[in-house]
Parts: C-alpha cells; structure tokens; sequence
C-alpha cells in the first residue's frame, strides 16, 4: 500500500495511509536488513524497504503491513 511520511507539528514522524484515511504517530522504528520497520500508535507495523539515511521528508512509499 502507498503511504505518506512526513513530520507533524512537533517534529514527530507520522505515517498517512490514504485509502484507510488514518493518519497515525510512528512510535517505534526499527531497522532490519534492508527494510524499515515502523509501529504506528494504533498497533499496526508497517514494513519499508529501501529508506534514505537521512530521511528527506514528506516522501511517498510503498509499505507492507505485518501486523
């Protein structure tokens, strides 16, 4: 699924998911391998391959849902 990265007011990562219309804080960022993978504050992890260090922001991507 595509989503959205960007950074809210306060400077925190937050992920929008268009066709779910959610737009949630990213609370736990782990990377793994070649993938990124981000909690959301609802529960939901969301895998990202292929992230630039560092993050240039706002940035489309497609994501995996795992959980």
């Amino acid at each position: 699924m595509k989503v959205m990265l960007r950074r809210n007011a306060v400077g925190h990562l937050v992920v929008y998911v268009a066709k779910k219309d959610l737009e949630e804080e990213v609370v736990k960022e782990v990377e793994e391998a070649d993938e990124t993978i981000f909690t959301l504050a609802n529960g939901w992890e969301l895998a990202v391959a292929g992230l630039d260090n560092p993050l240039k922001l706002p940035k489309t991507v497609e994501a995996r849902r795992i959980a």
